[in-house]
């Protein structure tokens, strides 16, 4: 049966993690089998991301937003494939996980315009002979933890723009769909992106999760989930410093 691995430094990767049944909902029946991330494993990613930071972070701008270009092409070609996917692991039929797609898709095209973005601000005289400049830097090891109910466009509302913006992601997508995530990343390796840039793991949100929000060399968190593990990882992050998103219990 086949197994689906984790994503890391560019390539799937079996670390011989424990693995846990993924179904197909419209028969009930078992499909596949997914990879269920220990501690090293997710150690292992962050490293990656780690190591390729610096080089991402010095890629110039316009660079990181053609790579995005070939993806959102890589995207529309392979679109149909991507929802089949999602349909299989999540159920939906076929035009709502077609409309999920299109509008993950819009948030790459959206990640593009990135140049634009970056490019800060400069005020002169603001005071005596005193000039103001702004300028955005990358913070580095950026997160994501995402749900099931959207497995393509939820990660596509998150990485796309980090990315483009220099920062290095994980991405935890539901153990219950991860198909569609992972195939999507391997779609962004194929426009382009240097290894290590994205890495993704599969697993239990308080194993995995925790072990994400936990560690050090993550300096920010987006999540779209439950409100009690919302405010776990608010509770995590919060002494740390490190920067959060949360969308919860979205209604």
């Amino acid at each position: 049966m086949k197994v689906i691995e984790h994503l890391v430094n560019g390539e799937i990767v079996s670390m011989g993690d424990p693995t846990q049944d993924v179904f197909n909902p419209s028969t009930g029946e078992v499909s596949k089998q997914v990879s269920l991330a220990t501690k090293t494993t997710v150690e292992k990613a962050i490293t990656a991301a780690q190591d390729a930071f610096p080089a991402w972070r010095a890629t110039p701008p316009l660079k990181r937003a053609r790579i995005m270009f070939r993806f959102k092409e890589l995207l529309e070609k392979n679109i149909n494939k991507i929802a089949q996917l999602i349909g299989e692991e999540h159920g939906k039929i076929a035009h709502d996980a077609l409309g999920e797609v299109a509008r993950g898709i819009e948030n790459v095209e959206y990640a593009c315009y990135a140049p634009q973005l970056l490019k800060g601000e400069h005020s002169k005289n603001i005071g005596t002979n005193i000039d103001s400049w702004s300028e955005f830097q990358p913070m580095g090891v950026v997160a994501g933890i995402t749900p099931f109910n959207f497995p393509a466009m939820v990660p596509l509302w998150m990485y796309p723009m980090a990315i483009v913006c220099g920062n290095c992601f994980i991405l935890k997508p539901s153990e219950r769909d991860p198909s569609a995530a992972l195939f999507i990343a391997q779609l962004l390796y194929e426009a382009g992106l240097p290894k290590g840039v994205l890495n993704i793991v599969h697993g239990l949100g308080p194993k995995v999760g925790q072990t994400i929000v936990e560690h050090k060399e993550t300096k920010a968190i987006s999540f779209t989930g439950g409100t009690q593990t919302g405010k776990r990882i608010a509770a995590t992050a919060a002494p740390m410093f490190k920067k959060i998103s949360l969308e919860l219990g979205g209604k």
